[in-house]
């Protein structure tokens, strides 16, 4: 695979599967309703490269090879995941998702929460048309800790003393925790051993780990343009990521309360405002070093799986997960 740009081996890989998964989530997300139909076909817009059903597929693949069920699972999670992209988009007041309008921005916030709550209860009834009702309290499991890694980012918002510790216990719940659930039931319903089906799991947690880190940093130094949605709402929000509480950490008693001035009354000024403080710091280098720690410990699961395609691709996704920000 060495030269072969990530998506274009994920094609080669598992276009077909991607694509039967996509049709699963189609015949799914169909409505009567005129007004649900309308918002079911804007939010397929802002769906991103499907991480999370390519990283199940992946894993199922590198494991023991992919099933029916491991087609149904990758709807899930995918639509798990859009359900927290609408919520999320409501908690920051975003405006844009992949170049387009948000559903809070396009019609209202109260539809944002309901059609949100309409993908998490189909993503359960889809989940329970499997043979057993594992993967249904699984998924259960791991989304209720989601809603508590996001209730506990709610609760922290403000908090300009937030540790580290406590920062990353918030990130392994609202996102590592969905991650780790496909690396999981990829391999499971793969019929891998036990040994592999914890190593995949823990992939897809150090994955997940690095991929919001470099989420955060996008947040602070990113382009609108670039990325295609809403930056600076960690800002706004008053949210503490890891880039802001090393400043903190490592800032002179003046510029650090001059940093805890700028984001206590944050407006749209503060990113620029803070950009010298960083420029005089190494929080975005100390902050690289974490997500590649955690990229190196992801790919350090795959040693248990055969040298295989699937396997180099998941190699890659870590690589990218940390790259895309620095």
């Amino acid at each position: 695979m060495q030269g072969v740009p990530v998506l274009t081996a994920v094609e080669l890989a598992i276009g077909t599967e991607l694509l039967e998964t996509e049709q699963v989530l189609a015949e799914e997300l169909q409505s009567d309703n005129p007004y649900v139909s309308d918002i079911l076909q804007h939010s397929t817009r802002f769906r991103g490269k499907r991480l999370r059903p390519m990283l199940l597929l992946l894993t199922a693949k590198a494991s023991g090879g992919i099933r029916q069920d491991h087609k149904v699972l990758a709807a899930v999670v995918e639509m798990i995941h859009l359900a927290t992209l609408v919520h999320d988009d409501v908690l920051d007041d975003a405006e844009t998702r992949r170049h387009v309008a948000t559903v809070n921005a396009r019609w209202n916030n109260e539809t944002s929460v309901l059609f949100g709550d309409y993908l998490f209860t189909h993503s359960f009834h889809l989940a329970s048309s499997l043979e057993t009702t594992y993967a249904c309290r699984r998924i259960g499991r791991a989304t209720n800790i989601v809603c508590e890694g996001e209730l506990s980012q709610i609760k922290e918002r403000g908090n300009l003393d937030l540790s580290e510790e406590a920062y990353f216990k918030i990130i392994d719940g609202k996102t590592a925790e969905l991650t780790a659930l496909c690396g999981h039931l990829g391999a499971l319903y793969a019929k891998a051993e036990p040994a592999i089906v914890t190593a995949m799991e823990q992939y897809g947690r150090s994955l997940g780990l690095a991929f919001q880190i470099a989420d955060d940093v996008l947040d602070l130094m990113g382009n609108e343009g670039k990325t295609g949605k809403s930056l600076g709402s960690d800002l706004q929000k008053q949210k503490l990521t890891l880039p802001l509480i090393r400043l903190l950490n490592t800032a002179s008693e003046a510029d650090a309360a001059e940093i805890r001035q700028l984001l206590a009354h944050p407006d749209e000024t503060t990113r620029d405002r803070l950009a010298p403080h960083f420029e005089r710091s190494d929080a975005f280098q100390y902050t690289h070093q974490k997500a590649k720690s955690l990229a190196n410990d992801a790919r350090r699961q795959l040693e248990l799986l055969p040298m295989t395609p699937a396997r180099r691709i998941l190699a890659e996704i870590a690589e990218f997960a940390v790259q895309r920000s620095f």
